[in-house]
């Protein structure tokens, strides 16, 4: 099944789910990778990459909360408290603003470094939406690195609660992300 039910995920609900969680860890695993060992010859090119990545992961997520917008999430199992349900929207609408300012903010430093990061693979160049600006470049860069820092802590809360699901609660939360039964 393609679309979400009452109970379950489909198919592309899931999939949007699982690439941009392996690359949205990636991505935090690589940046952390990049910023706390020394400077590299080829830094320029592991950044370029990272920005590559980021431009695809901002792309899947607007794809992703238009799909959500016209596929409402599957419903928490019956007797689920209210404070779980509002953590659970809570997290999941940080999950979502945060990843797009965390991609806006990487967006906007390209824009405003010399040279930028706009070439996409080599393929074509993403345009720009800032001005070279070297006080600039180094806000985003910091805001966008506070963010992921933001965005990593969230992304621990969204897996240990999916694990208290699984291994305390016992329900069907985390496995119908997986398998696409309902539950």
């Amino acid at each position: 099944m393609l679309r979400n039910t009452k109970t379950s995920w489909g198919s592309i609900s899931r999939t949007f789910h699982w690439v941009l969680g392996v690359l949205i860890i990636g991505m935090l695993g690589y940046g952390y990778w990049m910023n706390h060992f020394a400077a590299r010859p080829d830094r320029f090119f592991h950044r370029s990459i990272h920005a590559d990545i980021g431009y695809v992961i901002l792309l899947l997520l607007v794809l992703r909360i238009v799909w959500r917008i016209f596929n409402p999430s599957p419903s928490l199992p019956a007797g689920t408290p209210r404070w779980e349900r509002a953590a659970a929207w809570i997290n999941h609408a940080a999950l979502y603003l945060v990843t797009f300012v965390v991609a806006m903010l990487g967006w906007a430093h390209s824009g405003a470094r010399t040279p930028d990061y706009s070439s996409w693979f080599g393929l074509f160049r993403v345009p720009q939406f800032t001005a070279p600006d070297k006080a600039a470049a180094r806000a985003y860069e910091e805001n966008h690195i506070l963010g992921a820092y933001i965005l990593m802590g969230l992304v621990t809360l969204h897996i240990l609660a999916a694990l208290y699901h699984h291994l305390y609660k016992r329900d069907r939360v985390l496995m119908r992300i997986v398998d696409g039964k309902s539950g």
